[in-house]
């Protein structure tokens, strides 16, 4: 795209998940113009979730993607701009910030707000990418009907994990969680239901417990899952030792839950500061306090830096924190900017 062709906003939003909608609502209420970018899975990771039961406001529940598009539709009501885009390169050494996307576009921008979500982690073992789409999946609200009958596994210890594995036994004949551990991390509402499950013969538990290569074809799908046990749990560590237990599952799915990486690639080199893992690093800690990020004018809020609660409230109220940070900014520093401009240029015609 040439630089003539370069469209400028006053506030780009990176995410249309909960975070960016929530932005995206009082960015517009407060007449920044906002533009939303869709990713790779517009709505985030809400719109694979069947049943939102604990989103304040919603007594009976809602589905994930019916929250997400009431949300669009009051963000569009109230001006918000919402286009399918995917952010791969930030400029944030002048201004006004340099966004580009994966299809060349390039836009410019006043302020950013960064909620690009996280995106499911993989195991990295044999057989995993060449299934995935073919009995490997992360999201077992998306997939879990097309194995109905079958034997299934889980892997991972969270809530996820738990909650997946509770989805799962409408259509599984057996569901099965592997954790690497001996404890799980899954809250003890969740914990509670599996063991319900458990009782009842849907769900078994293997704990210290490893997937090391997962066995199918395109055609076929899977077909078994090799495992490593050993008592002291992280048995990949312990491959040699004596009491590790060589284990082979026959299954017809394999569901990861091993939690997320941040979507932050894209601010590589921008000065926003992010921590080992990916997540930026704001103002306040860790999912409290403000949502300015390291460079001025670029603000965070969801997953993309809350690593500890993750939640759909939580990513919701950071969204509104991030709006009224960027409006702050917008009005103190480039209106500002702006007017001191016009006064030059009169003072120069007088």
């Amino acid at each position: 795209m040439t630089d003539e062709a370069v469209e400028h906003r006053r506030l780009i939003i990176a995410g249309s998940g909960i975070a960016g909608l929530s932005a995206a609502i009082y960015a517009a209420r407060s007449n920044n113009d906002p533009l939303v970018l869709e990713g790779d899975e517009p709505g985030g990771q809400l719109t694979l979730t069947t049943d939102v039961a604990n989103y304040p406001g919603f007594p009976d529940g809602i589905s994930g993607p019916d929250l997400v598009n009431n949300m669009k539709e009051q963000a569009r009501q109230f001006g918000t701009e919402i286009d399918h885009g995917i952010v791969t390169d930030v400029e944030a050494d002048g201004r006004p910030f340099r966004v580009e996307l994966r299809d060349g576009t390039v836009y410019t921008c006043d302020g950013l707000i960064v909620a690009s979500g996280a995106s499911a982690r993989t195991l990295g073992i044999p057989g995993e990418d060449e299934l995935m789409g073919f009995g490997v999946s992360t999201c077992a609200t998306c997939d879990g009907a097309f194995f109905r009958g079958e034997d299934m596994l889980v892997i991972g210890g969270g809530d996820a994990a738990m909650e997946e594995a509770n989805f799962l036994t409408k259509f599984a004949d057996t569901v099965y969680i592997a954790h690497r551990r001996e404890e799980f991390r899954a809250e003890d509402y969740w914990i509670d239901r599996i063991e319900e499950k458990v009782e009842a013969g849907d769900v078994k538990i293997m704990k210290n417990t490893e997937a090391v290569e997962i066995h199918g074809s395109e055609e076929d799908g899977v077909d078994h899952v090799d495992l490593v046990r050993h008592p002291g749990g992280h048995p990949t560590d312990k491959l040699d030792a004596p009491d590790t237990e060589q284990l082979q599952l026959d299954v017809g799915a394999v569901f990861l839950a091993i939690g997320h990486t941040p979507n932050t690639d894209y601010l590589e080199g921008t000065g926003v500061e992010m921590d080992d893992a990916g997540y930026l690093e704001t103002q306040g800690g860790d999912g409290g306090g403000q949502t300015k990020t390291a460079v001025e004018g670029i603000f965070g809020a969801g997953d993309v830096v809350d690593h500890h609660y993750q939640q759909a409230a939580t990513a919701g109220g950071m969204g509104v924190k991030a709006a009224l940070d960027a409006d702050d900014y917008l009005e103190d520093t480039v209106t500002a900017e702006a007017a001191e401009g016009e006064e030059v240029s009169a003072e120069a015609d007088d």
